[in-house]
């Protein structure tokens, strides 16, 4: 019951920062959000010739399974070897996805948010419940400490609401912006990617684009 009432509360707090920015965009004439997300999670040479988007929520059963079927095997042929841009953006569905998210975004390190977010989808189904959001940010916690991030600076995190928006604005970005309506939803070339979530169909996609 906790966390449903936890869920409802961020739920109504997504839809009345999307009116605040719809008005900003109204009286503007333009769009307050349409420059780069500040501490985005990447991986690979900024330069590369393709650019994947992962929009994701951190508690997605579906989010998990693609990354551990296609990020690792990615990472190597076409991350590593310069051809591929790999970008996670924050789609919390739920306050669960969002706390995973604010301690992700606790790093600093792109390499150690990355072992952190392999760490989160392999082990989803044993963070993912429990009794209240404390229970589940102290299993968040103990993850987070595996990459060297101290248990002060990752409350902090928890705790800080500018950080909050930062994860809920790239949310709200992320839906006016693709028309995001589920989890995963990726983009090879802001192109949206409507194939099988195994590798093979993946790595086909990309080597069109090489």
């Amino acid at each position: 019951m906790f966390l449903a009432q936890k869920s409802e509360l961020l739920m109504n707090k997504i839809k009345n920062f999307f009116y605040f920015i719809t008005f900003i965009f109204l009286l503007n004439g333009v769009d307050a959000y349409t420059s780069e997300t500040k501490n985005l999670t990447s991986i690979g040479d900024k330069n590369a010739k393709i650019t994947i988007k992962v929009f994701s929520s951190l508690s997605c059963p579906h989010c998990a399974h693609f990354h551990g079927e296609v990020f690792e095997k990615l990472k190597k042929e076409f991350i590593d070897t310069n051809y591929v841009k790999f970008e996670h953006h924050s789609f919390p569905l739920d306050l669960q996805a969002l706390s995973a998210e604010k301690v992700l975004k606790c790093f600093q390190d792109n390499e150690k948010k990355f072992n952190f977010l392999n760490e989160v989808y392999a082990k989803q189904e044993s963070w993912f419940r429990g009794k209240d959001i404390n229970s589940i940010n102290l299993k968040l916690i103990k993850i987070a400490r595996n990459y060297n991030l101290n248990d002060d600076k990752i409350k902090s995190c928890l705790n800080d609401e500018s950080l909050e928006d930062e994860i809920l604005n790239e949310r709200i970005n992320g839906n006016k912006k693709y028309s995001i309506t589920s989890t995963p939803t990726i983009f090879i070339n802001e192109k949206k990617y409507e194939g099988k979530h195994d590798y093979e169909d993946f790595k086909k996609a990309i080597k069109k684009l090489l």
